[in-house]
């Protein structure tokens, strides 16, 4: 028989002693944002005439921001690239998913959970950060649209930094920003873009099973734990059952 007041697990070693922030991954992680991102691409690439490409093939494009995800839509149709077609498309790319946002068309949706987990780990006292390597201005725009922004601290997009993910500086930039040593932070991502660009700055990495990663299985991932979804994040952490639903 299972006791009335089961004692709790010992706190994870790879967790901070103190932990002060929590960094979160935006597309795969924290937002299902491939079907807009899909037909933002197949927009820019049809007016330079590419074939559609289908949204779940895409979707194993993404992950390392928008310049690479043409790179990929290039390689996927065995087109040759040069450097001003790159350039046009990923601008065309552009003004088609910022456009998207702004319309009833735009189908981005967080994944289950997500407001929950998000809302107790802010109402805990814990700073929180995006780090993506989606442009900032489409991650704030995103954050505010679908009802997630007074829970986000900083954002740190593709283009706030000279590099991306999984190159550590973006996360090393947040947690300057945040005003936190990453010994006192924990990356939450779907990738092994976020599995690298976490370990580069020292700092802790937990995943989700649900993501994108490149077409890849995100439970392969060398990460520190897996939590099915954000909602589960608080609990891994220690952190109070929050008030109600989320």
């Amino acid at each position: 028989m299972c006791p009335d007041n089961p004692i709790a697990p010992p706190r994870a070693a790879w967790l901070p002693q103190r932990l002060e922030a929590v960094l979160f991954d935006l597309d795969g992680t924290l937002l299902d944002t491939a079907g807009d991102i899909a037909l933002a691409l197949n927009r820019a690439v049809g007016e330079h005439g590419w074939g559609p490409i289908p949204a779940v093939e895409v979707q194993s494009f993404i992950g390392r921001g928008g310049p690479m995800l043409v790179r990929r839509a290039a390689e996927s149709q065995g087109r040759p690239l040069d450097d001003a077609t790159h350039a046009a498309i990923v601008e065309r790319f552009f003004h088609h998913y910022g456009a998207l946002q702004a319309t009833d068309e735009c189908t981005a949706r967080p994944f289950p959970g997500v407001a929950q987990g998000l809302r107790q780990v802010h109402e805990a006292g814990l700073k929180t950060g995006i780090v993506t390597n989606k442009q900032q201005r489409f991650a704030m725009s995103l954050a505010r649209r679908l009802g997630l922004a007074e829970w986000i601290d900083v954002y740190v997009g593709g283009d706030t930094c000279p590099k991306r993910k999984p190159d550590p500086m973006p996360v090393l930039f947040a947690c300057n920003a945040l005003g936190v040593a990453a010994g006192a932070a924990l990356m939450v991502g779907d990738s092994i873009n976020d599995v690298m660009a976490a370990r580069g700055a020292g700092v802790a990495v937990v995943c989700v099973p649900y993501g994108y990663n490149e077409g890849q299985d995100p439970r392969a991932l060398p990460c520190d734990a897996i939590v099915e979804s954000i909602a589960d994040l608080p609990a891994l952490l220690g952190l109070s059952a929050p008030a109600g639903p989320g």
